[in-house]
């Protein structure tokens, strides 16, 4: 039988796995000596049992098509990503790092602005920011933590190391299927966990947890936390059932809540109503209150920014974060960062052309072939334009996409993304592109999860990840 690891074209992309055909990295020896070990026969009854695993422990999510939400089992490969130890501990570093300049940034923003008094972030980016919540002005939620979960997305270039795509600190998702690609490794790959010394990661729930409960405006033993879904019909409904299951605490729609006139929010139950402490919420601000907000929303509940404000529950993303996960304010991080903790980052940002300024417009326009061009506040892999694979009508539209809103648009290089291997076919082995979104929480302490999601591009040569637009996954391994 042909030694797929020795024919394994690594191409001309830092892969994190093998560094080169038949050569694998240190982190990931055991686990290539392992495939290795592995007929193709054993490899594929593998490979099946993760996919029956998936269909039986009900992995699912939704994708958004013209053909309507279709559901489907969540695509896995079964060959772990490997990163070592010693490089994730500088990473997460620098992932707490980030999330704490960015909480002050934001209580800045809705507070003294003396950032832009300073004129180290322009007028200009708030002004124009979709996420930026005015009734949110002249407050400050406990600890000062706006962003208490904080999704990153990070990938690896050609030197190997790691930069800083995006900051997700609105409704960030994907921690469930961290988790349970972890499950179904442990279960189609025990031997390995036996041989290979991996960081676990099944205590995030536990830490999201406490995270919560401190939170919590009444200082008793129990608090009562709630996580609050938009309901069965959304893509992430698949987590947020995970995490309320995992947590002990009540999965409840905006129709099971009700603010009364105390300003207290409370849960109907079958007993009557028992008053809520803190809201882990999964809907998007505009659909939160309907007394605030978007007045014809159904999801949300009627005076919760009232009893939020009043300081009679915890929300956990607060309202207004997201002013800070625009892509534009991406830009700005680093000075953020020197500005409030006069620290120099640990994490570099992927270099970022905002077409607001006219010199670097022009150079996004005229280079539009090379870059990637991706709206501020869109979320997903939806509504950008990966130049290199683009064709001229679609560099066409975004040109003039660009030109009529200017500040809604960032163009980035073309990064060559990093790589893993992953099975195509029986006994067919190929490099995919992948990325990493690890979850960081900030309550009184930090914590950053040992790895996080990774999302890999099934096609080959593609750079799109997102699951909602074709990606799969792959466990990964923080190794020793």
């Amino acid at each position: 039988m042909t030694d797929i690891w020795n024919t394994y074209a690594c191409e001309d992309f830092y892969d994190e796995v093998m560094s080169s055909p038949g050569n694998a990295r240190k982190p990931a020896k055991k686990l290539v000596s392992y495939f290795r070990g592995l007929s193709e026969d054993t490899i594929e009854l593998h490979r099946k049992a993760a996919e029956s695993t998936i269909k039986e422990m009900g992995v699912s999510f939704t994708v958004y098509s013209d053909q309507g939400n279709i559901d489907r089992a969540w695509p896995f490969d079964i060959v772990p990503r490997t990163i070592s130890k010693a490089h994730w501990d500088k990473t997460a570093e620098g992932l707490k790092q980030r999330l704490k300049a960015l909480n002050l940034f934001i209580d800045d923003i809705y507070n003294d602005q003396q950032i832009i008094k300073d004129g180290v972030v322009p007028a200009y980016v708030l002004d124009q920011s979709e996420n930026f919540r005015q009734e949110c002005v002249g407050f400050s939620p406990p600890l000062g933590v706006w962003a208490h979960i904080c999704g990153t997305d990070l990938v690896r270039d050609s030197d190997g190391e790691f930069y800083v795509l995006e900051d997700n600190l609105r409704v960030p998702s994907g921690v469930s299927y961290m988790l349970e690609n972890r499950s179904i490794t442990k279960r189609i790959l025990p031997e390995l966990f036996e041989e290979v010394k991996i960081a676990p990661i099944d205590d995030y729930c536990t830490q999201l947890f406490e995270t919560l409960i401190c939170l919590s405006p009444r200082d008793i033993p129990n608090p009562v936390v709630v996580v609050l879904t938009p309901g069965i019909y959304n893509s992430a409904y698949f987590e947020h059932a995970f995490l309320a299951q995992n947590m002990g605490c009540e999965l409840v729609e905006g129709a099971d809540l009700v603010v009364k006139d105390d300003d207290c929010v409370y849960m109907k139950t079958i007993s009557g109503l028992e008053r809520v402490d803190v809201i882990y919420r999964r809907i998007d601000d505009l659909f939160i209150d309907p007394e605030v907000f978007n007045k014809d929303s159904h999801l949300g509940i009627a005076g919760l920014m009232r009893a939020w404000k009043a300081g009679n529950v915890g929300l956990a993303n607060a309202p207004g974060a997201g002013v800070a996960d625009d892509k534009v304010i991406y830009a700005f991080v680093p000075d953020i960062i020197r500005y409030y903790l006069k620290e120099e980052p640990i994490l570099k940002n992927v270099k970022t052309y905002l077409c607001y300024d006219k010199e670097q417009r022009e150079y996004v326009i005229e280079n539009i072939e090379k870059l990637v061009i991706k709206p501020a506040n869109e979320s997903g892999g939806y509504g950008m334009l990966v130049g290199p694979h683009s064709t001229k009508k679609e560099r066409d539209k975004f040109v003039k996409l660009i030109n009529d809103n200017p500040r809604n648009y960032i163009g980035q290089p073309t990064l060559a993304l990093s790589t893993a291997p992953a099975f195509v076919g029986k006994n067919q082995l190929e490099p995919r592109h992948l990325d990493l979104r690890p979850f960081v929480l900030q309550g009184k302490e930090s914590y950053v999860t040992m790895g996080g999601l990774t999302r890999v591009a099934m096609k080959k040569g593609s750079l799109v990840v997102n699951s909602s637009q074709g990606g799969g996954s792959k466990d990964t391994w923080i190794v020793e």
